[in-house]
């Protein structure tokens, strides 16, 4: 008969998530995903069948989490639209200080995306809902009349999330926090 669990799943998860993100998947080794878990090696296996499986189930957290995050904000958030859109821009910005550096989604779709078909497509459905998401939070904008009805929303949404990405990139490989905010207060010139 097996042991029952003694452990939270979903804490160990959120803590792999943090590991794959502070470092990415290859360079995380399962003694890092132990030390950051508190599981032992067998725990790990025995859970997630696998390193693959554990960052699929991180992977899929931090979606769930930040991008319900993004959308929650954009439908239902406080201020303007140009006000919504800017606060995103400065999550990317200025990010809560415990959270590693750079974006999970952003690193896997440069590391996994183009070797891995079944995360690549996982990063797909995500881009999709932050692209619909801000699509529609821009032709909000614009039927209020904050942003040039002119301009094509769809084209303003990739942009964002080009934008949002590049930020994260740049904080990823060291740019400072005034380099990164005069990036956000340049690309809210476009809108």
């Amino acid at each position: 008969m097996a042991r029952p669990r003694k452990f939270d799943e979903g804490l160990a998860v959120e803590a792999a998530m943090r590991a794959f993100w502070a470092d990415g998947y290859e360079a995380t080794s399962t003694q890092e995903l132990c030390a950051a878990t508190g599981l032992g090696r067998s725990s790990i296996y025995n859970t997630f069948a696998s390193k693959r499986d554990l960052f699929v189930k991180a992977l899929a957290h931090y979606m769930e989490v930040r991008t319900t995050r993004l959308i929650d904000h954009l439908q239902d958030g406080e201020g303007t639209v140009r006000e919504r859109l800017r606060a995103v821009m400065d999550w990317a910005a200025e990010p809560d200080g415990d959270d590693p550096s750079g974006c999970l989604v952003v690193n896997a779709t440069v590391e996994l995306g183009p070797h891995d078909p079944e995360i690549a497509e996982r990063l797909e459905r995500d881009r999709r809902r932050r692209f619909a998401t801000l699509k529609a939070a821009i032709e909000g904008g614009m039927r209020d009349g904050e942003i040039d009805a002119a301009k094509d929303a769809g084209a303003l949404a990739h942009f964002m999330i080009s934008t949002i990405s590049g930020i994260q990139v740049a904080a990823r490989g060291g740019a400072g926090p005034d380099t990164l905010r005069s990036i956000a207060d340049t690309a809210m010139l476009s809108l």
